[in-house]
């Protein structure tokens, strides 16, 4: 499809070359003489250019919606093509912020020497028969292998979390081991970490090693419950996890303690 200007251009070749009128020649290529007459006018960006620069130092963080926002409100532009375009010609792109890699010095943790004096706590994730996602909360004692509390639901939050520990009726640890995630960095587990005398020992990102005990219980979790149900729905789920929980620790020998269940090893460990 040929545009105005190339049919301007074709109009001027007409006219010269073959003597056209210039209706003749406008009329033959269906072009409007008040386009062709036409004569783009370069607009005076001065006053928009300034002010878009003074807008972007005094509000460093705005974007061009924003920017673009208070100049038309300032009646100095209307388009937003027109002052985007003035904003990528002036380089007043934000700078896209990267978050902050945490660092965290490795774990050097000495395997407990009695029950309930270290709990490792992660997440496991599933889905129901209807698609929807749910999570589930484990907590394991690293001296006994007790997986002590389970909590499954759609959503978990820093606050649940440490509401449930709360609410779990045990005796709580003096440590808790977890890794990076939101649910444990949050202000709400720290303020219930500071408030119950626990200490919140991280793992270093991106090694789940650290956290080895809580790690190979999800493993287990997954391969011998998870992975042999078709949940229906949360309610199910709930239930049939919470079976599979108490066989694990009063049932299921585990190989790290001489093939004895996690709860007849703390008894006889008491």
């Amino acid at each position: 499809m040929v545009g105005p200007a190339a049919k301007r251009e074709f109009v001027g070749r007409l006219r010269q070359l073959h003597r056209f009128s210039e209706r003749r020649a406008c009329r033959l290529l269906g072009l409007s003489r008040s386009v062709n007459r036409y004569a783009a006018r370069a607009r005076d960006d001065t006053a928009l250019r300034r002010r878009m620069r003074e807008l972007a130092h005094i509000y460093p963080r705005y974007g061009h919606p924003l920017l673009h926002a208070l100049l038309r409100a300032e009646e100095l532009v209307v388009n937003h093509k027109r002052s985007y375009r003035i904003y990528r010609e002036e380089r007043l792109s934000l700078k896209r912020r990267r978050p902050g890699k945490i660092r965290r010095e490795r774990l050097s943790l000495p395997l407990p020497a009695a029950a309930g004096q270290r709990w490792s706590i992660d997440f496991v994730s599933d889905q129901l028969a209807d698609g929807r996602r749910f999570r589930v909360l484990n907590v394991l004692d690293d001296y006994t292998r007790e997986c002590v509390l389970q909590v499954v639901d759609t959503g978990i939050t820093g606050m649940r979390v440490a509401r449930e520990l709360s609410q779990s009726g045990l005796r709580l640890p003096a440590a808790l081991v977890c890794d990076n995630g939101p649910e444990f960095t949050s202000k709400a587990l720290f303020e219930w970490a500071k408030d119950h005398s626990v200490q919140l020992c991280f793992i270093q990102p991106g090694k789940p090693t650290q956290n080895a005990f809580v790690e190979s219980f999800n493993g287990k979790f997954r391969e011998n419950c998870l992975d042999q149900h078709w949940f229906a729905g949360l309610v199910e789920a709930r239930r049939l996890i919470e079976a599979w929980r108490v066989h694990y620790n009063t049932q299921r020998p585990h190989s790290s303690l001489g093939n004895l269940p996690p709860s007849i090893y703390a008894e006889q460990a008491a």
